[in-house]
């Protein structure tokens, strides 16, 4: 079984600046981490490499330091990675990311074998936009289960995965045929320690770097800055709220009870929108 896991290189968001002409994140002088979400994925990848074997591939696209993301995926298990990098790449928006993603995966597919399973997190702390997983997967033709909170079961043999998938109102049970593309939530798992074993290998292995051409990138225009159709108009800090927390006095009503009625009282369309959206189901 070959899977591969697509991990960002992110800033620490307790550090995260951003320019305030050109509204981009500012990653000069900020440290870097691998994008907290991906850490699930990678755990889910590594735990279903050790119970039915085969190979991990870690990808992700960036400027060289990304290197260094990479090498620490290898010390908790990883047995590949692959690193997109070129100036062409930069500036991507999600659908610019997608695309490069999705080339460099049928890269990977041709030279190290097709995968069963595509990873990535549900999104990242840079962007939280959560596109790519989605839209790696449309690009490549694969199923997409996304927001996933456990893997079910897992049938190599007749190719076939069970899920659960959360949603609004509910969980949801899937099964689907591979090879499928599956993000995964926050919470599900937790990254292993890495063995001391991998963190040698880790320091000595080779990263497989590619450009744009190496990749096969064979449109340099859906790339980078040039590929991508979003602008960003404005990015901001919320306002910090100036009113102060409300103490409700319960007296000798149920605490349920009064804590609503309270809500009500302080906001009076509240009730009335509630009823409204009741209605709709």
């Amino acid at each position: 079984m070959h899977i591969v896991v697509c991990i960002k290189q992110v800033p620490d968001s307790a550090q995260i600046r951003v320019h305030p002409v050109t509204n981009t994140i500012m990653r000069q002088g900020v440290p870097t981490i691998i994008n907290p979400y991906d850490l699930f994925a990678l755990e889910e990848a590594l735990r279903l490499r050790d119970e039915f074997g085969g190979e991990v591939t870690v990808l992700t696209m960036g400027p060289p330091s990304a290197e260094d993301s990479l090498r620490k995926a290898q010390t908790f298990g990883a047995d590949r990675a692959v690193l997109l990098t070129d100036r062409y790449f930069a500036g991507a928006d999600t659908l610019a990311t997608t695309y490069a993603l999705a080339t460099a995966i049928r890269k990977i597919g041709a030279t190290y074998g097709v995968p069963d399973i595509v990873f990535t997190g549900k999104q990242t702390i840079d962007g939280d936009t959560a596109q790519v997983g989605p839209g790696v997967a449309k690009r490549l033709g694969l199923v997409q289960l996304t927001y996933v909170a456990r893997i079910v079961s897992l049938d190599p043999q007749t190719r076939r995965i069970e899920v659960e998938r959360r949603a609004e109102g509910g969980v949801q049970v899937l099964l689907s045929k591979l090879p499928c593309l599956v993000t995964m939530l926050e919470a599900t798992n937790e990254i292993r320690r890495g063995s001391l074993a991998d963190a040698l290998r880790a320091a000595r292995s080779v990263i497989v770097k590619w450009n744009a051409q190496e990749a096969g990138v064979e449109d340099i225009a859906k790339c980078g800055l040039r590929g991508s159709p979003t602008i960003v108009k404005r990015v901001f800090a919320p306002s910090p709220r100036t009113g102060k927390a409300a103490l409700i006095e319960i007296g000798d009503r149920q605490p349920a009870e009064a804590v609503i009625d309270e809500i009500f009282k302080r906001q009076p369309k509240l009730e009335s929108d509630l009823v409204a959206l009741a209605r709709g189901f």
